[in-house]
């Protein structure tokens, strides 16, 4: 897969295809959904037709199995990519939930390059900080984000303690009739956010494994679950991520791909400006705040997370 392009859809299919969604996947093991709530394993029938979770597919079933014979039309792919493999989370998503805590402390380095990866697919982003029973340090965890919601992201405070578990009702609200992605490293409460939403997820989870021969491996497993079938809203789990590699972006791509960078860019002198050190560079101008102040700031810690990456991108493949 090369930068700036997903995964293509494979061959039609012949014969007597029938249409699925992919449901669950480990390997190249898949758990395929029918119209009537059937679920299959199934199993690419060649590189093209090797879909993710929230594919919808063309199959045909083999013995108690099937084969899939063609991955449909994407919508859009979200996916990492470095310089040794790309790793796809799912496919066809109104929405990614970005999951962070007031404790452990956040990477805003990791949050900025999946908001990235979701803009250069046009899926939309929903944050979602949890922890805020943790006042002292809920509020300077939320401070951080301010950058964030002047960007006009949704950014939502989540407290999973207790019964009423504060602010969960507006995360919900957030998810109706859309399929959505859920992402989050480990210790911020996805699991626990995740049976809040969908009692007895892990259950079906350790199901699902065990259908795709993955064994205790439950981490290696991504799922798809129905919050409400009849209105579509849908709710996909996939495993954490240390590092959230964008290889398949181009530097250049980048300023419009942050919303804090994209807004400044045309007050720029020069049409190809990186916004590193050009005169008359409108972003830098917002950063050093040579410029009149705005809803639009750039924070000094998105500007270096820019030129950070600007410099990892642009540099040629080590292999």
């Amino acid at each position: 897969m090369g930068r700036g392009k997903a995964a293509a859809a494979g061959a039609p299919a012949s014969g007597t295809a029938r249409a699925g969604l992919v449901v669950g996947s480990h390997g190249r093991h898949c758990l395929v959904e029918t119209p009537d709530g059937e679920r299959r394993i199934c199993h690419p029938r060649g590189k093209k037709s090797q879909a993710v979770v929230g594919d919808r597919v063309q199959w045909q079933p083999t013995a108690d199995e099937g084969t899939i014979e063609r991955v449909d039309e994407r919508r859009n792919l979200f996916y990492r990519q470095d310089e040794i493999r790309t790793k796809s989370f799912a496919a066809n998503l109104d929405q990614i939930l970005l999951l962070v805590a007031a404790e452990p402390d956040f990477s805003e380095h990791q949050l900025t390059r999946a908001l990235i990866a979701a803009e250069a697919q046009h899926i939309r982003a929903l944050i979602v900080l949890n922890k805020s029973d943790l006042a002292e340090l809920f509020g300077r965890a939320w401070e951080r984000l301010a950058p964030y919601r002047r960007m006009g992201y949704a950014v939502l405070p989540l407290s999973l303690e207790g019964a009423d578990a504060p602010g969960l009702a507006a995360v919900e609200a957030e998810l109706a009739g859309r399929t959505t992605l859920i992402l989050g490293p480990s210790g911020v409460g996805k699991s626990t956010l995740v049976n809040r939403l969908v009692p007895g997820a892990l259950a079906q989870t350790g199901e699902i494994s065990q259908a795709l021969n993955s064994g205790r491996h439950t981490t290696t497993t991504t799922t798809w679950y129905w919050m409400d079938k009849a209105a579509g809203t849908a709710l996909i789990d996939s495993p954490g991520f240390q590092e959230f590699g964008l290889n398949h972006i181009e530097p250049t791509q980048l300023p419009a791909l942050m919303p804090d960078i994209a807004a400044h860019t045309g007050e720029c002198r020069f049409y190809n400006c990186t916004h590193r050190h050009e005169p008359g560079c409108g972003v830098i101008a917002h950063v050093e705040g040579a410029a009149p102040p705005s809803d639009a700031d750039i924070s000094a810690m998105r500007y270096r997370i820019y030129n950070e990456l600007f410099d990892e991108l642009s540099r040629p493949p080590s292999y």
